[in-house]
C-alpha cells in the first residue's frame, strides 16, 4: 500500500475514534446527567448546552466516519450503523471499537497483499500452513 495512502487513513481513523469517543461522552453526560436534573430537579440548562453541543458534533463525527468508510471501502450498512450508534448511550465505544478493528484489519490485508505474503487467516480459523502440518 502507498506509504501516504497509509497515513491518510490511519489519520482519518484517529479523527473518528477521538469524535466516537467525544459524541459517546457527551451522549452519556445528557442522559445520565442533564436528562435527570431537568425532569427531576427541574434544571434544564444542563440539557440545552450538552444537547446543542451533542447535536453539533455528532454532525462531525458523521463526516469523519463517512471520510473513514470512503477510504477503506465499507458498505452503507456500516456507515448507517456507525450513525445509529450515535445516537444510543454507550454504543458508539462498541462501534469505534468494531471500526478501529476492521480498519486494522483491512491495513493489515492491504500490507500482506503488497508484500506478497499468503492471506491473513480469519480469527479462530487454521491458518494454510498449520492445516499442511
Amino acid at each position: 500500500m502507498d506509504p501516504q495512502k497509509r497515513s491518510a487513513i490511519l489519520a482519518a481513523l484517529t479523527r473518528y475514534r477521538v469524535m466516537a469517543w467525544v459524541v459517546g461522552c457527551l451522549l452519556v453526560a445528557l442522559v445520565c446527567v442533564a436528562m435527570p436534573l431537568k425532569y427531576v430537579w427541574h434544571s434544564p440548562a444542563m440539557v440545552s448546552y450538552l444537547g446543542v453541543a451533542h447535536g453539533w458534533l455528532y454532525m462531525v463525527l458523521l463526516i469523519t466516519a463517512y471520510d473513514i468508510g470512503r477510504r477503506v471501502k465499507w458498505p452503507w450498512v456500516n456507515l448507517l450503523l456507525i450513525a445509529l450508534a450515535g445516537t444510543i448511550p454507550f454504543l458508539s465505544f462498541v462501534a469505534e471499537h468494531y471500526a478501529t478493528r476492521n480498519v486494522r484489519r483491512h491495513l493489515a490485508e492491504a500490507d500482506a497483499a503488497a508484500t506478497g505474503a499468503a492471506e491473513i487467516p480469519a480469527a479462530g480459523s487454521d491458518s494454510p500452513n498449520q492445516l499442511e502440518a
